[in-house]
């Protein structure tokens, strides 16, 4: 009985999973379309393991088996195309085992396809779902493909999927000059508020790419997403689009401390069970650093004293006290101020371990770059007072706004 019986359970509950979806994503889409925009070329795919269709089926298997399709390389991103690689850690030029297709690696020697990589292809085509935010590679990858394809004459096709934070949240300053850089490639905030598709779509128009080139650039829309929906409101799966984003509700705590986190100095929760979403050091005392923090009266935010021994990274091995930060409402919430926030209580209650006073001064460069912007620091760094780099920090969000709204695919 047990032998008939499970598949059958099995069966229910992948049914009554999938009725719950209400987006079909890009890749999905160009299934219903039976993949005519990529008929007669000759196809390169950058993706990785996010790139799969709504019954997480990799989107290179798709293309690979598709009758009509000539898929001829694929190309890895930070951890690549399968995500066998740690983060930070070069991509190498290999096989790929199920396909045995060459995986010409986009997070190594090279961070920019060459024209060698891209001699025989046609079309570029990108599938991969990021977090919204600007820190995290994908998007740089998705840009500098962009510019390769435009300066070989390549066309670029974009399989849209949903922002996960969502269609409407923009925090942070605009990416300056001197603070550009692979984790800050182009000048959009911090959270840019567009979907990939939508965000190609401005960096193509806008001017944005090297020398301002413009790709042949076609996006593939989803059907069914809406500017307000989150991603646990799509009904997709979530796959890890890093080993520190384990689950949908990351999206909403990496850029809660991800910047901070650059300086190496407390633990986020990397190397514990909650990435990103907590601040610990052996010098802090829980309860008191908890009742500071909420005694900020911070919308949509409760911090929760929490002692921790984290299993590997900074800290490990030590017992720990801090705050787990839990989210009550991410709308309400100014999810990027509350790092700041917590540099800010850290100088007022132990000003022994000010952050900026103390942490590796050879980290600052990362800190920048993550930020975009130099000012941060050094506005922060005066008195420590959030409420002396606040409206620099915003002072973009609102022309960004006005001007991303041209590019919108959504509403």
């Amino acid at each position: 009985m047990k032998k008939l019986f499970l598949p059958l359970l099995a069966t229910t509950i992948a049914l009554s999973t999938q009725a719950q979806i209400t987006v079909k994503t890009g890749i999905e889409v160009l299934k219903e379309q039976g993949f005519k925009c990529l008929e007669g070329k000759r196809v390169g795919l950058i993706t990785n393991p996010t790139g799969v269709d709504n019954s997480l089926k990799s989107t290179i298997d798709i293309l690979h088996e598709a009758k009509n399709v000539n898929l001829v390389a694929l190309f890895g991103p930070e951890h690549g195309v399968r995500g066998d690689v740690h983060a930070g850690d070069h991509v190498t030029d290999i096989r790929d085992a199920s396909t045995q297709l060459p995986v010409r690696s986009l997070y190594g020697k090279t961070r920019k396809a060459t024209p060698e990589m891209l001699e025989d292809i046609d079309v570029l085509v990108y599938d991969i779902q990021d977090i919204g935010c600007r820190s995290f590679t994908y998007i740089s990858t998705m840009g500098l493909a962009m510019e390769a394809a435009a300066e070989n004459d390549k066309e670029f096709i974009v399989l849209d999927r949903p922002n996960p934070v969502d269609g409407l949240k923009i925090e942070g300053n605009l990416t300056e000059e001197d603070c550009t850089s692979f984790i800050s490639q182009f000048k959009i905030p911090y959270l840019y508020g567009l979907t990939c598709g939508e965000l190609a779509r401005l960096l193509n128009e806008e001017g944005m790419l090297k020398n301002k080139v413009k790709c042949r650039l076609h996006v593939v829309k989803m059907e069914g997403w809406r500017r307000e929906m989150n991603y646990s409101d799509t009904g997709l799966q979530w796959i890890p689009s890093s080993p520190h984003i384990p689950h949908a509700h990351s999206v909403y705590f990496y850029p809660m401390s991800g910047i901070v986190g650059e300086l190496m100095y407390m633990n986020i929760g990397v190397g514990y069970t909650i990435p990103f979403q907590m601040f610990a050091a052996p010098w802090i005392k829980a309860a008191e650093f908890a009742g500071a923090m909420n005694a900020l009266d911070l919308e949509g935010v409760v911090f929760r004293p929490i002692y921790a021994k984290p299993f590997y990274s900074i800290g490990k091995g030590e017992l720990l006290q801090g705050v787990q930060v839990h989210l009550l409402d991410y709308r309400k919430a100014s999810i990027t101020e509350i790092q700041f926030l917590v540099m800010q209580e850290i100088a007022r209650l132990y000003p022994e371990h000010t952050v900026l006073a103390h942490a590796d001064k050879e980290r600052f460069r990362s800190f920048d770059l993550a930020c975009g912007s130099k000012q941060i620091r050094e506005r922060f760094s005066r008195r420590n007072r959030w409420e002396d780099v606040k409206d620099y920090w915003n002072k973009d969000v609102a022309d960004f706004r006005h001007l991303s709204e041209k590019y919108y695919l959504y509403h």
